[in-house]
């Protein structure tokens, strides 16, 4: 999967439709699923990459603008709003192909630093109840350690199990930098280590892109685990990236 200092010892949570069953995809390990509507920044995202097709998670900042991962970049991406059962659609979802994708100049697919992208879609999304936008942290903001925060999205909850179909959500807390020592190429003022090694609970195949959600707040983007698949997870920190953020918005 690419160099020892990154690749190697990590898995990304992109999931990718045509791996065989073992290989795996779904929900959150160790959530439960959400009340329908209950997160309506949330966005699913389909994404062609040269002959796969697969998802990753993001979340709304603006009428026009979706976040997720650097990882989760494609040929072409379609955005779902408004969903919560992605076999049951609704009259709340609107799809949107994806008109442009920012991936942050600096992202670096073997260490998996500078892991954020913007994505534009064509038309405004309709705000209503089960479509909204979520709040950015200031460039100011650190958020500490032990907080403990909500991740969401449609990915596995167990290793050998199939994909979710609905939205599910798990509890974490925020570790210090040294629970993610084993990350050789972390960078606390970039990630957040997230999660408890002693708890359950982990963001997992087909999660990537999601929201580390604290306090109303979106701090962090989901994006890879130990190969291992134990806790801690690192989430791209949203705050060393809001300037980057706030310019593409203001030049789009």
């Amino acid at each position: 999967m690419g160099s020892i200092t990154g690749k190697m010892q990590v898995l990304l949570l992109w999931l990718v439709f045509l791996l065989p069953p073992e290989a795996g995809a779904g929900e959150i390990i160790g959530g439960i699923e959400s009340k329908p509507h209950s997160h309506p920044y949330m966005a699913y995202l389909e994404i062609t990459k040269q002959d796969n097709v697969g998802n990753c998670g993001g979340f709304l900042i603006s009428e026009e603008f979706v976040v997720t991962a650097a990882h989760c970049q494609g040929r072409n991406i379609t955005v779902t709003l408004g969903a919560h059962d992605m076999k049951q659609e609704e009259p709340t979802w609107q799809k949107l192909e994806v008109k442009k994708q920012f991936v942050h100049p600096e992202y670096n697919g073997d260490t998996y630093l500078n892991d954020i992208m913007l994505l534009k879609v064509p038309t405004k999304a309709k705000l209503n109840h089960a479509v909204r936008t979520i709040p950015l942290p200031t460039r100011s903001t650190f958020i500490q350690p032990e907080n403990v925060c909500q991740a969401t999205g449609w990915g596995r909850t167990g290793v050998n199990k199939p994909a979710s179909d609905t939205l599910r959500e798990a509890k974490l807390k925020l570790m210090n930098a040294k629970t993610c020592r084993h990350f050789l190429s972390y960078n606390n003022n970039l990630q957040i280590c997230v999660g408890d090694p002693r708890e359950k609970g982990l963001p997992y195949k087909g999660d990537s892109g999601g929201p580390l959600l604290c306090t109303g707040v979106a701090q962090g983007v989901m994006s890879y685990v130990h190969i291992s698949t134990r806790p801690p997870a690192v989430f791209t920190r949203i705050s060393a990236y809001v300037s980057w953020i706030n310019e593409i918005l203001e030049s789009e």
